[in-house]
């Protein structure tokens, strides 16, 4: 790991963009603050381009201007530059991806650009690239393999995106010690919830408090109440960059109420309804068990499951299980997947109350819960991307049929 490879490549590139950078990191929210952003922008006005990963169904998904995919000759031409230049140079899949997307924007001439930090911060492919804002949301324990096992650890990693005399938002409401000290040592402007910013929530509005307060906004389209510190952070981030990219609270309001962000508590379907959520840690799982709690359903919740196996599987699992009536376990087409025995392990050892039932596959797992569901339960897909990717390949033929 090191930024050394990807430094290389972008210089013999000339990748220097002359457009402002917002970038965005942190264990979970980092996603739905860069979709607020890019709303809240491209509502503005600006030619908006956001990088975002992983993809859920095709690549393209990840490099956006304007709200739209790139097209795939566009992205081919992006490819085949980065290629090019590397020479004998290795690069990953997410550098070789980042510099690509960089490369689009560049050409595409955008106002400004969102990038989301891949894997912590620090050592990323998107670091090599100098912010004018930067974003770190939650901070939890996730990929201990390569960012330490510890929230101080990995806060320190998160930090890494952080500049001297840049805007850093910190969205954590109690960030780790290490976040902080490493902000003020490079002399970041750190900016905190709770300290520097902050949101109130009414029935059916809330309040952002900055530099200056915007009130009755709407609630964000995104479902959950996790999800108006992402906001905030957004509303931060922006607040920020007003000197060079002004946006009024009308372009707020109507990027707040249109975004919207596949996977993240997802309603594809109704009666029943059926909810797709790419959950894959315990912080995570605990939001989306909030989410399942109030919004109350008459009849069951049904849990289509499968995760990584270098993931905290327990951990997940103990956080829903207060809100799963049955579970439908499977494993996904990934080198990583924790196999159907290994789940079942799992499962076995924390005697979870529930019914269980195991499958070879998502697809028939998923067309069994169609097919168990009564109009007034509920299924929830989650564990990872790929668990949601690979039902949603299969998502409209599935309930079609189960509906007919």
């Amino acid at each position: 790991m090191g930024l050394d490879r990807v430094l290389q490549v972008k210089n013999r590139l000339g990748l220097n963009p002359d457009f402002p950078l917002v970038i965005v990191g942190g264990t979970n929210g980092k996603g739905s603050t860069c979709a607020m952003l890019e709303s809240i922008y491209h509502q503005a006005g600006y030619n908006i381009a956001c990088y975002t990963s992983p993809h859920l169904l095709r690549y393209n998904e990840r490099v956006r201007i304007n709200a739209e995919e790139i097209s795939d000759t566009a992205m081919v031409a992006a490819f085949n530059a980065v290629e090019a230049a590397r020479g004998d140079t290795q690069l990953t899949y997410f550098e070789f991806g980042t510099l690509a997307a960089v490369w689009c924007f560049m050409q595409q001439r955008v106002d400004v650009a969102i990038l989301e930090v891949g894997l912590g911060g620090r050592l990323d492919a998107v670091n090599v690239f100098e912010p004018d804002c930067t974003v770190v949301t939650a901070v939890d324990i996730d990929h201990i393999d390569f960012l330490g096992d510890s929230r101080e650890s990995i806060g320190f990693e998160k930090a890494g995106i952080f500049r001297h005399g840049i805007t850093a938002i910190c969205g954590d409401d109690a960030p780790p010690a290490s976040l902080l000290q490493h902000a003020e040592k490079i002399g970041a402007n750190l900016e905190l919830i709770g300290r520097d910013f902050s949101l109130h929530r009414h029935d059916k509005t809330w309040d952002f408090a900055g530099a200056s307060v915007i009130k009755e906004l709407p609630l964000p389209a995104l479902t959950g109440d996790f999800q108006l510190i992402n906001a905030a952070c957004a509303l931060a981030a922006i607040e920020s960059m007003q000197p060079v990219l002004p946006v009024s609270r009308a372009h707020m309001v109507s990027g707040l109420s249109l975004v919207r962000l596949a996977g993240r508590f997802q309603c594809v379907a109704r009666n029943p309804d059926i909810i797709l959520d790419v959950t894959h840690n315990p912080h995570a799982a605990l939001a989306l068990a909030q989410n399942l709690h109030q919004q109350k359903t008459q009849g069951r919740t049904l849990a289509v499951f499968a995760m990584l196996s270098d993931k905290d599987v327990a951990g997940v699992i103990a956080a829903l299980a207060p809100e799963i009536d049955k579970w439908y376990l499977s494993t996904v087409d990934h080198v990583r997947a924790a196999s159907v025995s290994q789940l079942l392990e799992i499962f076995d050892r924390m005697e979870v109350g529930a019914e269980i039932r195991s499958f070879g596959d998502l697809a028939a797992a998923y067309r069994q819960a169609c097919l168990d569901a009564g109009r007034n339960d509920r299924i929830v897909i989650f564990g990872s991307f790929f668990t949601v990717a690979e039902v949603m390949r299969v998502l409209p033929a599935v309930t079609l049929n189960i509906s007919s």
